[in-house]
């Protein structure tokens, strides 16, 4: 009966604007397992603002508790853009490659120029599957999170804290950070620290100097993504079911 009234509001939506777009999955009982939809409103914008996109699923419905992800950008005020929103049945690559693919279908074929998403392994084999052009980067705030959790003590030192900055922040060739680090390591005894490992390990995906010579429009991080899902919160009533929720983020992304 939801799924049969979600459809409805779907198609009225559609007519109600003609470049409305829905796409979904299926399972062989006849359950949803994909649900994308974008507006006209949001495919313009996309087709004047989307070479880079965030993408990011930390937002649960509270009545299925599936994952719902935003495709995000920015436009030319650096004002948040909604392009697309997604609910999935699961985490894994395949239903992650089906969203991608249906987001670039949407958009007229145009794939993100860069995407930034958290270090999620499946959604990043999925990008390497089906955005095969598409620049992929981590979030470089969730990245740097848990180092500065667990290094919270050394935060307190405002000179480790400036010349932690520089390395993360200012250096802008691939040797200068790799020195900088290493020299960051050795004045704080950190060589070997599991955390400073883990971030050093995955640098070529968040760190500045790997990117200087690829668009990403002042964004390195997803936390526009995470601020949307926030608002969604407030747009949307506990235990809403699918319908309600496809509504009113439309209304969400009406109001942007």
């Amino acid at each position: 009966m939801i799924l049969k009234k979600t459809m409805h509001l779907l198609m009225k939506m559609r007519d109600e604007d003609p470049d409305f777009v829905y796409s979904f999955q299926l399972d062989e009982d006849c359950k949803l397992t994909s649900l994308m939809w974008s507006s006209g409103y949001s495919r313009r914008m996309y087709s004047h603002f989307g070479d880079v996109v965030t993408f990011d699923t930390t937002y649960r419905t509270n009545i299925y508790n599936m994952p719902f992800g935003m495709f995000v950008g920015v436009n030319n005020h650096f004002q948040s853009v909604i392009f697309a929103g997604v609910l999935l049945t699961s985490e894994e690559t395949a239903s992650f490659a089906w969203a991608f693919e249906a987001f670039v279908e949407m958009m007229g074929g145009k794939a993100p120029v860069t995407m930034l998403t958290d270090q999620c392994v499946a959604m990043g084999v999925a990008i390497g599957q089906v955005l095969t052009e598409t620049v992929h980067r981590w979030c470089k705030w969730h990245v740097l999170k848990k180092l500065v959790e667990v290094l919270g003590h050394l935060f307190s030192n405002e000179e480790f804290q400036d010349e932690f900055n520089k390395v993360v922040n200012h250096t802008v060739s691939i040797q200068e950070f790799e020195a900088s680090w290493k020299q960051l390591e050795d004045n704080y005894g950190l060589v070997g620290h599991p955390e400073m490992k883990r971030a050093y390990k995955g640098r070529s995906m968040w760190a500045k100097p790997w990117f200087l010579n690829d668009f990403c429009a002042r964004m390195t991080s997803t936390q526009r993504s995470e601020s949307a899902n926030n608002v969604l919160k407030r747009f949307v009533p506990r235990n809403s079911p699918l319908n309600l929720f496809v509504q009113q983020y439309t209304k969400l992304v009406s109001e942007q």
